[in-house]
């Protein structure tokens, strides 16, 4: 069995992260939206209840749970219609997630490569970073949109084409997430991954690649006792 990046015997050569929950805080505005909308299909939620529920899910995959539920039809345009307004309220509400600044200097001084996955669109994704001063850390080239690509997570396909444009192999990249949708991408993308998760249980797919922290403070002394170990 190939080595993992985390393993002494392997090598890491690219970080990916995901969006939100990892960098960007913005599950709360993101499913107080999704809520009121939910409320509007005539279920009673509240963000917190949305948030437990569609953290780290696609638009579509909500749309379908709504409607199933509700027994409503949303409408063709349901998705787009929310993605436009979560641009909207991501340039005024998104934060950074609490750590992600020193700890993206603290990677940047290391000198692995990263790039970010998400199931957030690019223009999502352009609004957080630009509310929260990370553009210089993420630019285009290095924003990969699961959500554009039409292949959301927990389908590998946005890991495994961070890594081909990289120019690495899964094998030697890490995935930082936080939700058991994207562990699993994670997973089936045959990477290593660290889960930031202070508490509560592992997501079902647990394997020799998948380590866990509670802190991004923890992240950048793993990678460096990972390369050290690496000889690097």
């Amino acid at each position: 069995m190939t080595a993992s990046a985390l393993d002494a015997a392997g090598v890491l050569r690219l970080v990916i992260f995901d969006c939100d929950g990892v960098l960007i805080d913005s599950e709360g505005p993101s499913n107080h939206l999704i809520a009121e909308l939910a409320r509007e299909a005539g279920l009673s939620m509240s963000g917190a209840e949305a948030e437990a529920r569609f953290a780290g899910k696609a638009l579509p995959q909500v749309q379908r749970e709504l409607e199933a539920e509700s027994g409503c039809d949303l409408g063709a345009g349901w998705v787009d219609d929310v993605q436009d307004r979560l641009v909207v309220l991501m340039r005024h509400a998104a934060e950074p997630i609490d750590g992600a600044g020193a700890m993206l200097a603290g990677l940047r001084d290391l000198g692995v490569p990263h790039r970010v996955g998400s199931n957030s669109s690019v223009d999502e994704m352009e609004a957080k970073f630009g509310r929260v001063g990370f553009v210089d850390h993420f630019p285009a080239t290095r924003v990969h949109s699961a959500r554009d690509m039409g292949r959301p997570k927990p389908d590998p396909h946005v890991y495994r084409h961070a890594a081909s444009v990289e120019g690495v192999a899964p094998s030697e990249c890490v995935v930082i997430e936080d939700s058991d949708t994207g562990v699993a991408a994670a997973h089936d993308a045959g990477m290593a991954c660290v889960l930031l998760r202070a508490a509560g249980p592992l997501p079902p797919h647990v394997w020799p690649g998948l380590r866990r922290i509670g802190h991004l403070d923890e992240l950048v002394p793993l990678l460096r006792d990972v390369l050290r170990s690496q000889g690097r």
